[in-house]
Order: C-alpha cells, then sequence, then structure tokens
C-alpha cells in the first residue's frame, strides 16, 4: 500500500476539520487521482502534498489561498461555483478573522499528513505576497506608496487586457434590470457592455458634481486617468489627476496626449495629501478611500474640504463593510496579496466623517449588485486570454486577480460588501438642486 492509495478521503478529513464542518459542499480530487465527496458538487482539486502542508502551517484562507496561487490547488470548472461552495462552508462562512482548530484538532490534521507524506516544513508564500510591513509604518507616505506600486505598477498592459478599452478600475453603473449571470452567454453579454457600463458610470459622476465648462477638479486617485479624459472632453473641465503608481500616470499622460486634452488634463504622481494648489470647484475619488486607512479617514474627509470651494462638491465612490460589528480579518488573502493597508470600512462610518469634516450630504447610491457584474465581467476577460495574461505578469500573478475578482464578486452578491457613491457639498455658494433628478 502506497502513501497516495485514497489520498482524497483523507484530505476530505483534513479540509473539514480547518472549515469546522463534517459536510464539505465540494468533491475533492487528490494528486493520486482519487476522489472524495458528494458527486456532482464543484470540483477541487489538490495537485500537490504542498497544499495539505500549508492548510497545516496557515488553516484557514490564507493556506487555501497560498496553495491556490501556487498552483497547488486549482478550480478546474466553473471558479464561481467551486468559491462559492467553498466560502459557505464552516468557518469561511462567518465574517471576520478566522479560528484556528483546536489543539486537538491539530494533532489529527498532523497525523493525516504523516500518513500522506506531507510532513514537512512551512512552505515559504508565493513571491506575489504583499511584503511591505518594513516600508514606515502604517499609512505613512512612504508606506502608501508601496502599497499602492504593489497593486498598481502590475503593468498597464495587464490591466488592459482585464479592464478592457475603458481602463476604469473600480465598479461600472449596468442598465436597469443589469445582465443575468446565469445561463449560455451570460459572461459573454457582460463583456460586450463592460466600456458602455463604465462610460454610463463616469458620466453619472460627472453629473453628480454638476460638472460646467470652466470648472477646475480634482480626481483623488485617478487612475489610468479615464474619468479625467471623459470630464475634460465631455464636459470643458480641467482636471488634476493624482496618483502614487507611476505606471498608471504614465499611461495617463499618454492617453490625454492621445486624446487631444494636455492643457486640460494634469496628471501627477502624488499624494492627496500634498496637493496644495486649491481650491477646486468639485473632487471626485473613486474607488480611492479604501487605501486611506479607518484612523486616517476623518483626516482624509478634512483635507478634501479644505480643497474645496464653497459650494464645491465632492463625490467619494467606495467600497464598504456590511457585515456588521465584525471586523474584516487584516490577516486574510485580500491585504496580503491584493490591498495592502486597505481597509474596508462601513458607509456608516464614511458619512459620519463627511459630516464631522463640514460637508452636507446630498445623496447616497449603493451600487452592490453592479459591482458583482462588474467582477464577473473583469474574470471572464482574463480566463478568455489567461496564457496572454499570465505571460503579461506571472502565472502565480494571474491565479490571484482570478481569486481576488471571483471572491469579490460573490461577496457582494451575498452582501458582505457593498459599495456605495455619497454625494457631499461644503455650505456656502449655490444651493444644492431640490430633488436628485438633476443628475440620475
Amino acid at each position: 500500500m502506497t502513501t497516495e492509495r485514497g489520498a482524497a478521503a483523507k484530505l476530505a478529513t483534513a479540509l473539514g476539520i480547518v472549515l469546522g464542518t463534517e459536510q464539505i459542499p465540494l468533491r475533492l480530487r487528490a494528486w493520486d487521482g482519487s476522489e472524495a465527496g458528494p458527486e456532482g458538487a464543484p470540483v477541487l482539486e489538490f495537485r500537490s502534498r504542498r497544499a495539505l502542508r500549508r492548510m497545516i502551517w496557515s488553516p484557514g484562507q490564507m493556506g487555501l489561498s497560498r496553495a491556490y496561487v501556487a498552483g497547488e490547488i486549482d478550480a478546474p470548472g466553473d471558479i464561481f461555483e467551486a468559491f462559492s461552495a467553498l466560502s459557505s462552508a464552516g468557518k469561511l462562512a462567518e465574517p471576520g478573522p478566522f479560528l484556528p482548530p483546536t489543539l486537538a484538532e491539530f494533532w489529527t490534521l498532523v497525523r493525516i499528513a504523516i500518513r500522506l507524506g506531507a510532513v514537512g516544513p512551512n512552505p515559504a508564500p508565493p513571491p506575489e505576497e504583499a511584503r511591505i510591513g518594513k516600508t514606515g509604518r502604517l499609512h505613512s507616505r512612504r508606506r502608501d506608496s508601496a502599497a499602492i506600486s504593489h497593486h498598481y505598477d502590475v503593468g498597464n498592459d495587464f490591466y488592459g487586457l482585464v479592464l478592457g478599452p475603458s481602463m476604469v478600475y473600480s465598479c461600472a453603473v449596468w442598465p436597469e434590470n443589469g445582465f443575468e449571470t446565469q445561463g449560455p452567454g451570460s459572461s459573454s453579454r457582460l463583456v460586450e457592455g463592460l466600456d458602455a457600463a463604465q462610460e454610463t458610470k463616469l458620466d453619472l459622476v460627472c453629473r453628480k458634481l454638476g460638472l460646467k465648462p470652466g470648472m477646475r477638479v480634482l480626481d483623488v486617485g485617478c487612475g489610468w486617468g479615464s474619468f479625467a479624459l471623459h470630464a475634460a472632453g465631455t464636459y470643458g473641465v480641467t482636471v488634476v489627476g493624482v496618483t502614487l503608481s507611476s505606471e498608471q500616470a504614465n499611461l495617463a499622460r499618454k492617453r490625454a496626449a492621445e486624446a487631444g486634452l494636455t492643457e486640460k488634463v494634469d496628471i501627477r504622481v502624488q499624494d492627496y495629501r500634498d496637493v496644495a494648489d486649491g481650491p477646486f470647484d468639485a473632487i471626485s475619488s473613486i474607488g480611492m478611500s479604501e487605501h486611506v486607512g479607518r484612523d486616517q479617514t476623518p483626516g482624509y474627509a478634512a483635507a478634501l474640504f479644505a480643497l474645496l470651494r464653497p459650494g464645491g462638491r465632492l463625490l467619494n465612490h467606495a467600497i464598504s463593510w456590511n457585515a456588521g460589528p465584525a471586523k474584516p480579518d487584516p490577516d486574510s488573502f485580500i491585504p496580503r496579496y491584493v490591498f495592502p493597508d486597505g481597509e474596508m470600512i462601513s458607509l456608516g462610518e464614511i458619512v459620519t466623517a463627511l459630516e464631522r469634516a463640514g460637508f452636507e450630504i446630498l445623496d447616497v447610491e449603493a451600487l452592490r449588485r453592479h459591482y458583482a457584474l462588474t467582477l464577473r465581467a473583469w474574470v471572464r476577460r482574463l480566463e478568455d486570454s489567461w496564457d496572454h495574461a499570465a505571460s503579461l505578469t506571472s502565472l502565480g500573478r494571474a491565479r490571484v486577480w482570478r481569486l481576488y475578482m471571483a471572491s469579490s464578486a460573490l461577496g457582494f452578491e451575498n452582501g458582505l460588501t457593498g459599495v456605495n457613491q455619497v454625494l457631499v457639498q461644503r455650505p456656502g455658494g449655490e444651493e444644492p438642486p431640490l430633488r436628485r433628478t438633476a443628475w440620475v
């Protein structure tokens, strides 16, 4: 008898211990070809004993995520079905920090590993894991710059492949009935409608801000310049866009030049805290404040208030934590691989910070379901050009983005996370419109 015979059944026991459930809603396939778990369930494939070793050293989300990024675990079928089943199982279905196995459970895991020949030292994390802990104190300018570089300086060509021609890396706004995400051709329809949905979002922000020719606008976290180009080209405003990513800034400047908007669009590699040439007539912050941090949010709101003229509007578009009092786990996959030092806070916290800074709240719009559709479109674009995507960065980085976008889509679909546009105005100057129909 070899140590590999029947490995899947033992893996099912080990995974059940880690997740804290006796019923694994997955079909496990082991490196020896054996299978265990309910017939017809989504397949999770363990390609290497090293995956089991990671589960023992880092029980829960981190061990499984590292194994996936390293290619030691795979979901060979529909990734949404597999991740949905896994994330709904036991402890993974509970928001907040993951509870480790008890001491007795740990030793059971060790015995399983011994029987399967998987005992060994803790495998090194995949090279795609962020290592910015020694670059300065949390949310210092230096450390924030390193965090942004880790996420955004993956390569403009890679992002272009995933995001499409719009180069907008935030939630799109889809038609009234959206697109069905089930059934033949559903993901293809999402991809086909992505650019139009992103343009709809950009134009919605412009209307909410009340942009008019001659206005001066600050775009905080401007990305590759898509909002700046749309606002300047369509509404005749001048835009200062700031980002901490040199790669983003270089492409944004190139796009502005190609569009003939160099005189209207000024792209800077600059921290928003260092912008000193206000006041501005309007400020957009689209998908940026998630990087600010809970403790720094009041200062963020105050800084933008100071940069606005009286009567000027700010549109803050940000992901929110919707899972109640349990806080997101800071030692989980997304903080370690995707958004180092990022912090999701609740809608109530951002609204409170904006009010305390002196802003008047004009409108709040929830776009949770829109982001789920956007992420599904991005996953389809990535999967359709998988080999090319991996060649543009690394296979591990492509796997990080596939895991992150698919799991995030599920988070928006089940309500764990949300995304909201909060429109506020600095008091003074002209009064806001009587009804939100002015921009809807």
